[in-house]
Formats: C-alpha cells, structure tokens, sequence
C-alpha cells in the first residue's frame, strides 16, 4: 500500500510567523505552499520551497482567495471567469519560485473556504480546475475524497489525488464538520493516527455519528499550523509504515 502524506505550509506573512514548517517537513512527502493571497510571501515562499527541496518533499500549489485578513476561510462569490485566473495566477507565483530551485510543480491543492466552496459549487469547481489545465495538464488535482469535483477533473483527463483529512471529523455524506461545532478538530494523537490507519487499511472512518464513511485515499492532510502538528505528523507517520503503507509523494503512484 502506499500513500502520500501533505500539510499546508508556508503560511507565514512578513514579520508573521504561523505553524511549524521546518519540523513538520521531516514528516511528509507532499508540501502545499501557500501562493500569497490567504498567506505568503515572497521570501515566505522561496523559502518554503528551498526546505522542502533539501527535505526531498515534492511541492505543490495552494492557492486561496484574495482574503489576507481572513486567511482565505471566508467565502467569496467569485465568477469562473474569476476563478479560473485567480487560480491560474498564484499556480504561476509558485512556479517561479519552484522553477528558480529547479523542481517541478506535483499538484494544486485549493485552500480553506475556496477548498470547501468547490464541493458544493459545480462551476466553481470546473473554472478552478480550467485554472490548473491552462497551466500545465500534469498537475495533479488534490480534492476531498470522492467528492463531485474529483469526478469533474477526471471527466476533464486532469489526474486527482483524493484527499482525507488526518485531524478532522467527518460528516455522515463524506463532507468535513465545519470548524465551529465541537468535535470538528481532533487533537489526540493516538485516535489521529490509529483514524488514518483505518482510512488507508479499511477503506473508511466513523463519522461524527458513528456511521461508517467510504473513503477513497491518496493523500492525507496533516495540518502544520496545530500547536501539535510535528508530533501528530510523526505519529501518523509511523502508525503507517508500522502497518507496511509505504509513505511517498503522489505523484509517484496517482495516475
């Protein structure tokens, strides 16, 4: 079995230092580094970039909404048209950053509200993913496990890693409990990790209600920015490679 391992880094701005990218790193296979609209910058980003290359972390896109002051977590109406170029223009941010340390692009992963608005926005959904196909079609799309805009992206030939979330409960239909109910985030390492052993070795997690949700799983999400972050990434780690799953960068098996 193998499966990739992501986290959302480099989501520092300015003197603004958030989450714990450089332990973190040591951890995972797959980096989503923020392109500068909901957090980023500049030399945020080269070096973000420069530490996963010298972790041997494939890189990725996360691109968000225009929303510096509300971390991308609010919604915004957006046009495709809108979208579309929206996406397009922070893939392309992060491109030269990856192109000046001589590494490829892997994937784009949407972030926080954009993230949630394409499971529920069929339009949305195919503009950002237009986005991404104007780029460079090889990009792997990272999405919520069989969720409606992965079936667009394959309808579209763009691959898709389905994403789980290592830290977050689950709603009964597959979707994640918002962050303002009790219960949305899960900080207890052990039942974090023994949760993602059960999503990759038995297809599936109990919901918040008990009923059991299939999962698909490519990648899994391990967010940087929980004050537990390096020790939940190294016990998922190796609740994984203790049970034989091979962790990896999924762009070296989703196809």
């Amino acid at each position: 079995m193998k499966v990739d391992l992501n986290s959302d880094l480099g989501e520092s701005f300015g003197r603004y230092k958030l989450g714990l990218d450089e332990e973190v790193m040591k951890f995972i296979s797959s980096a989503n580094v923020a392109a500068g609209w909901h957090a980023g910058d500049p030399l945020v980003m080269r070096r973000t970039v420069r530490l996963a290359k010298d972790n041997g972390v494939a890189v990725g896109a996360h691109p968000g909404y225009p929303d510096l002051l509300g971390f991308g977590r609010r919604y915004m109406k957006l046009s495709p048209e809108e979208a579309r170029n929206y996406v397009l223009y922070q893939i392309g941010a992060l491109y030269a950053f990856a192109k000046a340390e001589n590494l490829e692009l892997q994937h784009v992963k949407p972030h926080g509200a954009l993230y949630n608005a394409l499971v529920k926005e069929e339009e949305l959904a195919r503009a950002v993913i237009e986005g991404i196909a104007d780029f460079d079609r090889k990009l792997i799309f990272v999405t919520l496990s069989g969720s409606r805009p992965a079936q667009i992206a394959g309808e579209m030939g763009i691959k898709v890693a389905h994403e789980v979330f290592a830290d977050r409960a689950y709603n009964p239909d597959g979707t994640l409990v918002p962050r303002s109910k009790p219960g949305a985030v899960i900080h207890d390492r052990e039942e974090i990790a023994e949760r993602v052993v059960s999503m990759v070795k038995d297809g599936g997690v109990r919901a918040i209600n008990g009923e059991w949700v299939e999962l698909k799983v490519d990648t899994i999400c391990v967010h940087g920015d929980n004050p537990k972050a390096v020790e939940i990434a190294k016990a998922v780690r190796e609740a994984l490679e203790s049970e034989g799953v091979k962790v990896m960068p999924m762009g070296e098996f989703v196809r």
